[in-house]
């Protein structure tokens, strides 16, 4: 069980970390959110809560609290991501991409419940 929770919170904070980087510096991704609607300041407030949430999804000795309003937090990121780029007609990819680290996140958070419950 410990193997399917670190795996998949490991694969969910490394999207984050390098998601994080590329709301930052990458001049397509900062295009690409403009291209959606989202205001600059959204782009760099976003960027830092997937830094923290990365960090703390790793942190073992975070409480069980703080992990569960971080997992919603990114549930609730992917799910405006996968609406935005729904409106926005981008490919198919991208929301599946989308749909595959919702589920992910998902598999992380019943083992993390089933380890530390």
């Amino acid at each position: 069980m410990k193997v399917i929770y670190w795996s998949s919170t490991v694969i969910i904070s490394v999207f984050l970390l390098l998601s994080s980087y590329s709301y930052l510096f990458s001049k397509s991704t900062i295009q690409g959110i403009k291209a959606l609607g989202f205001p600059d300041f959204f782009r760099v407030e976003l960027a830092a809560l997937k830094l923290i949430a990365a960090i703390v999804l790793l942190i073992p000795f975070a409480s069980l609290q703080l992990k569960e309003w971080t997992y919603a937090g990114v549930g609730l990121f992917l799910i405006t991501a996968i609406i935005a780029h729904i409106k926005h007609k981008d490919s198919i990819f991208i929301m599946l991409l989308l749909v595959i680290l919702m589920g992910i996140l998902i598999i992380s958070n019943l083992y993390m419940n089933k380890i530390l419950k």
